[in-house]
């Protein structure tokens, strides 16, 4: 068998150029010293060299922020981390056998996540720390909303739990089982999740792993990493990121017309998905300023409104995504496409297959923004009141384009788990709401919520004075 790529023998009596070579050898391949190729592919049938990079000399190291050195945790070298397609990649590969199969396939990628994460530091615990750190993934994906049995929760997370066999009591559940489960917790056969959902699973829970990491190596490290802190209601798609700034209370009226005390009554707190409602005009949805919306397995406002618009077939399959498609339409009419609006805009789309529940408009209102590191998106609680004062300004102006006129609308909790603290996010959208029903006290408003903790801040917030 060959010497470690780079380390060629030197003559006997020339120890010195050998392990300047070996060193060489480690920093190109992360700590490890491999065989004939990089680690990126090599099958391990021993115990791997500790992935942590060998430190340099005292006389050579570089001083803190200077060029060169590996970011650090609480004064632990960090060795980088793979993507997120090699994640994907490693588990798709670990789908079949399950936790079971960690320790045949070693999978690399994972186990330098897990070291990063502080969760395994040799070979022994290996397939122990990439079981926890799939678990820490998981956990991310639902917010700590996942029920012990994998019956409650965010989809995303529970098909994960079920693809991997995570929960507990499901370690050793052979793996068309395992798919079986996750498939119903979208209602779709397995074949259909193993086409469609599964993908985007696995996409996510890679994506969800290193952000585990990262966020673990941002502070000291521990055996049980603690999760960041997921909101309870995430808006349009992706990992949210909390502002750090602190969120200004609404503006306090000390002069004006004061809200009719009959208008006061026409505020409606539901607890329930917003998509099951009946007979509300117009019913407002969350997206990103680039007005995507959420993919039609996730439970969010966004994508439980694209799910239920869809057009199906017989066969239940979506022949016409409704929604996206005019929103692309729009986008294209006004020359954005590919590019975002301005944050606080509202585009009105028809409401596809929700026209069978009496819903006659959908509103999108664009209030989320990418944070400046490109990993999540914040709503300003100025942009919440902005789209909500954009929906009715529209709503007036389509309302009598129907017969019988437009007369309600619907809101959900706008920007609770883009960087708005759920109390906050209620304040706002509730303010926002009165504010406009001070002017038009016509209009019939619902909010709703999820979970019965976040409808009674809807309840407190409509009530104030």
């Amino acid at each position: 068998m060959g010497t470690g790529v780079g380390a060629a023998r030197p003559p006997s009596g020339s120890g010195r150029p050998d392990k300047v070579a070996e060193r060489r050898s480690r920093r190109r391949t992360g700590g490890h010293i491999v065989s004939g190729m990089s680690q990126e592919t090599q099958p391990s049938s021993s115990a791997p060299e500790p992935l942590e990079p060998t430190p340099p000399k005292a006389s050579s190291a570089p001083g803190p922020g200077r060029s060169g050195e590996r970011p650090r945790a609480a004064g632990r070298l960090v060795p980088p981390l793979p993507g997120a397609e090699r994640l994907a990649a490693e588990l798709r590969a670990l789908r079949r056998p399950g936790l079971s199969g960690l320790r045949t396939l070693r999978p690399e990628a994972l186990i330098r996540v897990a070291s990063a994460a502080g969760l395994c530091g040799g070979f022994d615990d290996e397939a122990a720390g990439v079981e926890t750190l799939l678990k820490a993934g998981v956990r991310h994906l639902g917010g700590n909303t996942l029920s012990a049995d994998g019956t409650r929760g965010d989809p995303l997370a529970r098909a994960a739990a079920h693809t991997f066999g995570l929960l507990p009591d499901r370690r050793g559940v052979p793996g068309q089982d395992r798919r079986r489960a996750a498939a119903a917790v979208y209602g779709v056969t397995p074949e259909r999740f193993r086409k469609s959902q599964e993908r985007e699973v696995i996409a996510e829970l890679a994506l969800a792993v290193l952000a585990v990491a990262r966020t673990s190596a941002a502070g000291p490290p521990r055996t049980v990493p603690e999760l960041p802190a997921v909101p309870a209601v995430p808006e349009a798609g992706t990992l949210s990121v909390r502002s750090p700034d602190p969120v200004p209370d609404p503006p306090t009226r000390l002069s004006g017309p004061p809200l009719p005390p009959a208008a006061a009554h026409r505020i409606t707190v539901h607890v329930a998905s917003i998509e099951l409602l009946r007979d509300i005009d117009i019913l407002v949805s969350s997206e990103n300023i680039y007005l995507e919306m959420s993919k039609t397995f996730r439970s969010t406002v966004s994508g439980s409104l694209r799910r239920a618009a869809a057009i199906r077939d017989e066969s239940g399959e979506t022949v016409d995504d409704v929604l996206v498609r005019e929103l692309v339409e729009w986008m294209r009419a006004h020359g954005r496409a590919g590019l975002p609006v301005r944050p606080g805009t509202v585009v009105p789309t028809s409401p596809g297959a929700l026209a069978e529940r009496g819903v006659r408009r959908i509103h999108h209102a664009a209030v989320a923004s990418p944070t400046s590191d490109g990993h999540g998106y914040r709503v300003d609680p100025h942009v919440l009141a902005e789209a909500v004062s954009a929906s009715f300004r529209l709503a007036r102006a389509e309302r009598d384009r129907y017969d019988p006129p437009l007369s309600s609308l619907c809101f959900p909790l706008l920007g609770a788990g883009h960087g708005l603290p759920p109390e906050k996010a209620a304040r706002w959208l509730c303010w926002a709401v009165r504010e406009e029903l001070s002017r038009d006290p016509s209009w019939t408003v619902h909010l709703v919520a999820q979970r019965p903790e976040l409808a009674k801040l809807l309840t407190v917030a409509s009530s104030a004075p």
